[in-house]
């Protein structure tokens, strides 16, 4: 990651949501590298998925910041989070790409939205976007004929054509057989390598980790039970974490 890996880039701190009866998140403090690629997992649940809606402002705080290259987020107005979107884009679930739309097209959508009006640049970022995820051949297809795979390197793509500084991935490999899946893992890295892009991973696939992580979080109880190194996540000794990361649930037959 090199010297920048020590630089905030998200900082967020005593961070409380409750939805609804539900306390989700009671506490949250984690500080995110520049250029790392750090995992989040957790029982279902727990509130992964909200944890990092916050970070681009889709969900508000009851209390606590969060803090985006130094801007406080939960501190803007909507009209106001344009510019901390541009820097930090998210990789829903399902990619999210407009039906209607060829590949090409949806990938070029956020810049279009951003009014950048000169075909050949759209052109260029474009193709280099969709060349990053091995798909610019492919960019004349519609979502419907793409494998689920690839829809979601299209949502990568579409993602980094802004040139954005970090991308939240929602559970990226959901649905994936494992080759497919480790295609995403090695699209994140990609990602990292070429533009240093700083990657949030929420997941429940634990081969991921040794893969592309290089600290891991575990959300646990609405607070952070665990944060570091996938080898340090191995070695660690705290049961409910070990009980968690091997998959024991307690129950007997």
């Amino acid at each position: 990651m090199g010297e920048a890996a020590d630089q905030p880039f998200i900082e967020i701190k005593d961070l409380h949501k409750t939805l609804g009866r539900q306390h989700v998140l009671r506490g949250i403090d984690l500080t995110v590298r520049r250029g790392e690629t750090l995992l989040i997992i957790g029982p279902s649940g727990e509130g992964k998925t909200v944890l990092i809606k916050h970070i681009i402002g889709l969900l508000r705080p009851d209390s606590g910041t969060v803090v985006v290259d130094g801007v406080t987020v939960n501190a803007l107005r909507e009209r106001e989070l344009a510019p901390v979107r541009k820097r930090v884009s998210m990789l829903f679930q399902g990619a999210a790409l407009f039906d209607s739309l060829t590949v090409e097209e949806n990938v070029a959508f956020p810049l279009r939205e951003a009014g950048v009006q000169n075909r050949e640049e759209i052109r260029q970022r474009v193709h280099e976007a969709l060349a990053a995820v091995d798909l610019d051949e492919h960019k004349d297809k519609l979502p419907v004929n793409l494998s689920g795979g690839m829809r979601k390197r299209a949502g990568i793509a579409r993602a980094v054509v802004g040139r954005t500084q970090c991308i939240l991935y929602d559970e990226p490999n959901s649905g994936l057989d494992p080759i497919v899946a480790d295609v995403i893992d090695q699209m994140i890295l990609r990602m990292q390598k070429r533009y240093g892009i700083t990657s949030i991973v929420v997941t429940h696939d634990m081969r991921s980790i040794p893969k592309i992580a290089d600290r891991v979080a575990l959300l646990m109880h609405g607070v952070i039970r665990f944060l570091g190194t996938p080898a340090e996540l191995a070695a660690c000794a705290d049961s409910e974490v070990r009980d968690f990361i091997e998959g024991h649930s307690g129950m007997t037959a």
